[in-house]
């Protein structure tokens, strides 16, 4: 029982009480608050049975000042519910490192539209702007879902649209496409058949002329393999998560494909079948099962994705080429086959795109991208003295 206590106060006769309420279902904390200045007892006990009436039904804590964190916190433990882990990785990774050192101690019914249009401003200064601004507006739409809020002020606020800059003869987001040219990729190629890894040599083999993303390539078993009819089926990818740092999932959009390959590269796939047999035989595994990854590592498990880019560091020394990531493969893989003459519908086929959009976006990107280096080309070569 809540005790109420008699004081006097310049000579006058007043009560207080100190009530703890539970724990704020928001923020988890313990709540306890202090009322004083009643002239009666009674008046006390009337106020006392009021807030221990509101913090039941929820209501004392709707009114307790809470902060977008706060908030944010209740959101994400919805949010976690059906979806990847590595899709949740990704939206941590963008409120750690954008929304929440903007938003994290203010308070959720301080917001305005003028702050949201100040810290998307700033925003601009990085990629996929509008993605950022449309997690942190999920979460003001789940605060006014709860009663927090009554509208949501980055409604009010658009994304500017970036203004082209002219040094760099292209904006940020046709940036975020990056391929190789015919000519570059035969000298990537080239350099590729030097290459004395075989595990390394036939995974970007595989990428070249498959159009595979580096997640499907690390989850392919050799049952997947019909080298009979020169097909891959691509069924699943690996994936790095937060909760599970490495594992298997199904491919993206989940949209299942079967890939006709070139005779050439499925018989460097014979031959680290081969190789790998021997090689992993000595460190002490048999990898004769269908269900035997074609890219491991030394453990026999999966590979981590990061090995990609010291792989690829390698090669673009040795050859001279500027450095593309592993996905800039399977962009070179797109915009050569349409270059080839192959309708957009194969493409997206190949390509495991759910929806043709996404292919003529990528092609209307591709495109842009090529223009923009004609004429940087054609600029750099009157600049040659």
């Amino acid at each position: 029982m809540t005790k109420i206590t008699e004081y006097t106060k310049k000579g006058k006769k007043y009560y207080y009480f100190k009530v703890y309420l539970g724990k704020n279902p928001i923020t988890g904390k313990e709540i306890s608050t202090t009322r004083r200045d009643f002239k009666t007892k009674g008046e006390a006990n009337t106020a006392l049975m009021r807030l221990k009436l509101a913090a039941s039904e929820g209501e004392y804590f709707q009114q307790t000042p809470i902060t977008f964190k706060d908030v944010y916190t209740m959101w994400l433990v919805d949010y976690k519910n059906g979806i990847e882990d590595s899709t949740l990785k990704k939206t941590e990774s963008i409120f750690k490192n954008h929304i929440l050192p903007k938003l994290a101690d203010k308070k959720i019914a301080k917001i305005t539209p003028a702050i949201c249009k100040t810290i998307i401003n700033e925003w601009m200064n990085v990629k996929h702007t509008r993605i950022i601004k449309n997690y942190a507006s999920r979460v003001i739409d789940f605060a006014i879902t709860n009663n927090y809020l009554k509208t949501n002020p980055f409604n009010t606020v658009p994304v500017p649209r970036r203004i082209e800059k002219t040094d760099q003869y292209a904006n940020e987001d046709s940036q975020d496409i990056e391929f190789y040219s015919k000519e570059e990729l035969t000298i990537f190629l080239n350099t590729l058949n030097k290459e004395t890894n075989l595990k390394v040599k036939t995974f970007y083999r595989l990428l070249v002329y498959s159009g595979m993303r580096k997640g499907e390539a690390f989850a392919l078993t050799w049952g997947d393999i019909d080298f009979t009819k020169s097909e891959i089926n691509v069924t699943k990818a690996l994936s790095q998560g937060k909760r599970k740092p490495l594992y298997i999932k199904s491919t993206k959009n989940g949209v299942r494909r079967t890939l006709t390959i070139d005779i050439d590269t499925m018989e460097i796939l014979q031959e680290w079948k081969k190789v790998q047999s021997e090689d992993y035989e000595a460190l002490g595994f048999n990898t004769s099962s269908k269900n035997q990854l074609v890219f491991s590592n030394l453990k026999n498990s999966f590979m981590q994705p990061s090995y990609t880019f010291k792989w690829m560091k390698k090669i673009c020394s040795r050859s001279n080429l500027r450095y593309l990531n592993t996905h800039g493969l399977r962009h070179t893989h797109c915009s050569l086959l349409f270059e080839a003459g192959a309708e957009a519908k194969e493409v997206q086929v190949r390509l495991g795109h759910k929806d043709i959009k996404t292919t003529l976006n990528v092609y209307t990107h591709l495109s842009e991208k090529s223009k923009i280096d004609t004429i940087k080309k054609f600029e750099d070569f009157l600049k040659k003295e």
